[in-house]
């Protein structure tokens, strides 16, 4: 199994093209606009929202559960200076199961993550 920090490296890229795409279907036609309402959604804060819906509706799979808690209590010695330290390492957990879903071809499922996540409030 990959680096979970690698994992999530990746995820947070692939989790951003999906709500690029999201927002673009959502007619948003200027660019600052598109910007301001991605960082709802891509954000450490948005992230660790998303994760602790999934979390709460017992959507993930145990697989899935198992990759969040490797990122979330990898030990790490520095977080942005805007979030605090459990958001960030939320929001890491959440990457790393959108990049281990990436890495194994499995976009169905990451399209039923980032859809639950876009349903449910």
């Amino acid at each position: 199994m990959e680096n979970v920090l690698v994992l999530a490296y990746l995820g947070d890229s692939v989790y951003e093209v999906y709500i690029r795409k999201y927002l673009i279907d959502q007619k948003i036609s200027k660019v600052n606009n598109l910007q301001k309402e991605a960082i709802k959604y891509v954000s450490a804060k948005g992230q660790c929202e998303q994760i602790n819906k999934l979390i709460n509706n017992n959507f993930l799979t145990k697989e899935e559960l198992n990759i969040f808690y490797r990122a979330r209590n990898h030990k790490t010695n520095s977080h942005p200076k805007n979030t605090d330290i459990i958001t960030y390492k939320y929001a890491t957990g959440f990457e790393a199961i959108i990049g281990y879903l990436f890495l194994n071809n499995n976009t169905k499922r990451i399209e039923e993550i980032i859809k639950f996540c876009l349903e449910v409030k």
